[in-house]
C-alpha cells in the first residue's frame, strides 16, 4: 500500500504569474507558510519577560512591530502579538515559549493556518494602498515598523510598514479572503501598468 503525502498549497498558489505582469514600480509576491503564532501576555509581567528572554527580542508598544530578527513581531492588541517566524517552527516555539512562561498566566496559539502574507515593493505601494485604506501612510504618520489591523478594500488586513514612505510593506490577511485582495490589488494596479 502506498501512502501518498499531500500537497501543501498556498492560498494564492498559482497568482504569482499574474503578479508578475504588474508594473515594475509595484512587485506582489506571496511569503507563503509562515508560522505565525498568537502570544497573549499581560505587559511588564515576568511571563513577558520570559518570552522577550526566549525570543531575545523586546515585544513591540501599541501599532508597532519589531521585524528584526527571525522571529517577528507584531502589536495587535493591549495583551496580544503575533508572533511571525519561518515556515514549520510552530511546534517548536511553541514549546520553547510555554517552558519559558510556565505557570505564569499566558498563551500561545499555533495560528499559521489563518493568515497568509503579501509583500509589495516599489514607489507605487503607498498610492495603491491608499486607494483602499482609510490609513494616512504618510512617513510622518505611519513611519517604518508601523503595525496596524485595518481594512483594505473591504478585507481585514494587518499592515506593516516595512520601507521608508510606506515603499514596501507585509499584508496578513485571512486565507480565505487572500484571492478577493489579491484580485484587488490587481485591479487596482491597473491604471499604472506601463509605468516605470
Amino acid at each position: 500500500m502506498t501512502v501518498e503525502t499531500p500537497v501543501r498549497s498556498s492560498p494564492l498558489d498559482g497568482w504569482q504569474n499574474t503578479f508578475d505582469r504588474l508594473p515594475e514600480s509595484l512587485a506582489i509576491r506571496e511569503v507563503p507558510f509562515l508560522t505565525q503564532l498568537s502570544l497573549r501576555v499581560e505587559p511588564g509581567s515576568p511571563a513577558t519577560r520570559a518570552v522577550e528572554e526566549a525570543l531575545g527580542i523586546a515585544l513591540p508598544g501599541p501599532s508597532r512591530a519589531d521585524m528584526s530578527g527571525e522571529v517577528k513581531a507584531l502589536w495587535l492588541g493591549p495583551d496580544e502579538w503575533l508572533l511571525v517566524a519561518p515556515p514549520d517552527q510552530g511546534h517548536d516555539l511553541v514549546t520553547r515559549l510555554r517552558a519559558a512562561f510556565g505557570d505564569a498566566f499566558a498563551t500561545v496559539t499555533d495560528v499559521s493556518a489563518q493568515r497568509t502574507t503579501l509583500a509589495l515593493s516599489g514607489h507605487l505601494t503607498r498610492e495603491v494602498l491608499a486607494r483602499g485604506c482609510a490609513i494616512d501612510l504618510d512617513p510622518r504618520v505611519t513611519p517604518v515598523g508601523s503595525c496596524l489591523t485595518t481594512l483594505l478594500a473591504q478585507a481585514g488586513v494587518t499592515l506593516v510598514v516595512r520601507g521608508v514612505a510606506a515603499s514596501s510593506a507585509w499584508l496578513l490577511v485571512r486565507s480565505s479572503f487572500a484571492g478577493y485582495l489579491a484580485s484587488w490589488l490587481v485591479d487596482a494596479c491597473t491604471e499604472y501598468r506601463g509605468d516605470v
